[in-house]
């Protein structure tokens, strides 16, 4: 998108993920189907967002001699946001195998809409690029609220990871946590009543799981 500010990347232009989110926001999409494309999705999504991680380079013995070697120059940490952040996890694995992994608990309560944490843990952050798995963007403050428990602990970079978001998260999470990457498939232009994206694809953990909503 050519208004995008520099520090959010919309998957827009990508086919291949446009695959992928065609098939997470349609409704006859099976629980077991939703997984697969939540986890493709979250491979393109971390590719894009790691773009940018410094690199370093090493040397490995391959069955001819010892052959140059490249890759991540820091300490990569991905957190999902339970307990739909799960979904784009083994994607980011797929694609960052050596990414370390903590987790972040948020409950939204659904009249203020706002999120209480109920579960933090994460490995050591000093340095580290960090990638934040929250699929659904909505009003910014669950994402934001990690954001700014991982930027504490130190963490050189923060980037969002979100299947859909709305310009009113983004807004929240740049004007609450300057600096904070965000790299989402999807800008979807509304929320409705109950804070829910709009269109969307529903509630990503319960269509993820397979539970009511």
């Amino acid at each position: 998108m050519a208004d995008t500010p520099p520090d959010v990347t919309v998957l827009d232009d990508d086919p291949v993920a446009g695959i992928q989110l065609k098939s997470l926001r349609d409704a006859a999409t099976s629980p077991e189907h939703f997984r697969h494309h939540a986890r493709r999705l979250g491979s393109m999504l971390a590719l894009r967002a790691a773009a940018d991680l410094p690199g370093a380079t090493s040397t490995v013995d391959s069955p001819l001699g010892p052959a140059p070697a490249y890759g991540p120059g820091r300490e990569i940490v991905a957190v999902p946001v339970l307990r739909a952040g799960l979904g784009l996890l083994s994607g980011v694995h797929d694609v960052l195998p050596t990414a370390l992994v903590g987790m972040i608990g948020l409950e939204r309560d659904e009249v203020t809409l706002k999120a209480r944490r109920y579960y933090f843990k994460v490995p050591p952050l000093d340095g580290a690029f960090v990638l934040v798995l929250e699929p659904m963007l909505a009003t910014g403050g669950s994402a934001s609220d990690a954001v700014a428990a991982l930027d504490a602990g130190g963490a050189e970079q923060v980037s969002v990871l979100s299947v859909v978001a709305t310009q009113t998260g983004i807004d929240r999470i740049q004007r609450e946590n300057p600096g904070t990457r965000i790299v989402t498939a999807a800008l979807d232009p509304e929320l409705d009543d109950n804070g829910y994206i709009v269109p969307g694809l529903g509630d990503f953990g319960d269509r993820l799981f397979g539970t009511p909503h």
